[in-house]
């Protein structure tokens, strides 16, 4: 066996709800302007033919009930509440009508962003990455297994900021249902286990500050909660 010249990362994995049991995570998806509100309030158009994606790396993953520090690099870091899906089976080119067959279960996320730096990106025509993947970007709620959570539509999605409500709508208000997500995203990938997808957060996105409390839920799932801290 080859020696590793230092020892290798963890695997990274999300507890499962009301389960002694974890759910390896292998990749992460973000569906980008995924609510027709959201996409106004930043002054942008819905794309209606195909719904667009960036990703986040498993590392900048953070579980629910954390204290992450503010980030560096920005002076405007923001929440985008979400609704997150769990591949728990392999789907290439596979047919919207059975895409939720390849579905674990759900979670309840935050997307967090650098805004500063994705609008400046934005204006040059460059790559998001840094405004959208670093440490602690991703934050997810344990998983509640689908059967026990039912089918995506009618649930409603909403985050407290320090107990005022800024975020709120439903999963049917997605421009892209999960089934055509799941769908689409498998005729560019090969999804499989382990995948999780993001996807798109509602109107209502803003910036937190060091002493910040958030707390999103979302219609049978547990909830996520997140503090943030002054930077390092």
């Amino acid at each position: 066996m080859t020696r590793l010249v230092f020892p290798a990362s963890d695997p990274v994995t999300v507890p499962l709800h009301g389960e002694d049991a974890a759910f390896p995570v292998t990749r992460i998806f973000c569906v980008g302007r995924n609510y027709a509100d959201h996409a106004k309030e930043m002054g942008a158009e819905v794309d209606r033919e195909a719904p667009f994606y960036f990703t986040k790396a498993p590392a900048h993953l953070t579980l629910s009930g954390a204290t992450i520090p503010y980030p560096p690099g920005t002076a405007d870091f923001h929440h985008e509440m979400e609704f997150v899906v769990a591949l728990g089976a392999p789907a290439f080119r596979i047919p919207q009508e059975k895409a939720l067959d390849a579905i674990f279960g759900y979670a309840a996320g935050l997307d967090m962003t650098r805004r500063d730096l994705q609008a400046a990106a934005k204006d040059k025509r460059r790559p998001w990455d840094t405004g959208k993947d670093f440490e602690n970007a991703a934050v997810i709620g344990p998983i509640t297994r689908a059967a026990a959570f039912g089918e995506p539509g009618p649930q409603g999605i909403s985050l407290l900021l320090n107990g005022t409500p800024v975020q709120r709508a439903r999963l049917a208000d997605m421009v892209w249902s999960v089934a055509g997500i799941v769908a689409h995203l498998s005729t560019l990938y090969h999804m499989r286990a382990g995948d999780l997808i993001f996807t798109g957060t509602p109107a209502g996105v803003g910036p937190v500050r060091p002493g910040d409390i958030l707390h999103g839920e979302i219609d049978g799932l547990a909830p996520v909660d997140l503090e943030i801290a002054p930077a390092d």
